[in-house]
C-alpha cells in the first residue's frame, strides 16, 4: 500500500466567522424550541391532570415509543414453559 503524507488543514478566518453565525442562529432555534416546549408542557400537564380525572389509563414510556414508531411486540412462541413444561408451586 502506497503511504502519503498527511494533508494538511488550514482553520481560516471565514471559516471561523461562520461557525459562529450557524452556532448562534442553532442556539436561536433551540431557545425558541424550548420556549414553545415549555408552553405545551403546560398545557399537556392541564390535559393530563383533566384525562387522569376521567380515569384514562396512562401509557408507560416504552408503551408511548412503541406506539409512536408503530412496534407492536408479540410474545415469542418458544419460553421457558415450552422447554420444561408448566411447574407451579
Amino acid at each position: 500500500m502506497l503511504r502519503r503524507k498527511p494533508t494538511r488543514l488550514e482553520l481560516k478566518l471565514d471559516d471561523i466567522e461562520e461557525f459562529e453565525s450557524i452556532r448562534k442562529d442553532l442556539e436561536g432555534r433551540r431557545k425558541q424550541r424550548e420556549d414553545a416546549d415549555a408552553a405545551a408542557a403546560g398545557e399537556e400537564a392541564a390535559v393530563a391532570a383533566a384525562a387522569a380525572a376521567l380515569g384514562t389509563e396512562h401509557k408507560s414510556r416504552e408503551q408511548m415509543i412503541n406506539d409512536r414508531i408503530g412496534y407492536k411486540p408479540q410474545p415469542k412462541a418458544g419460553g421457558r414453559a415450552a422447554h420444561f413444561g408448566t411447574f407451579e408451586f
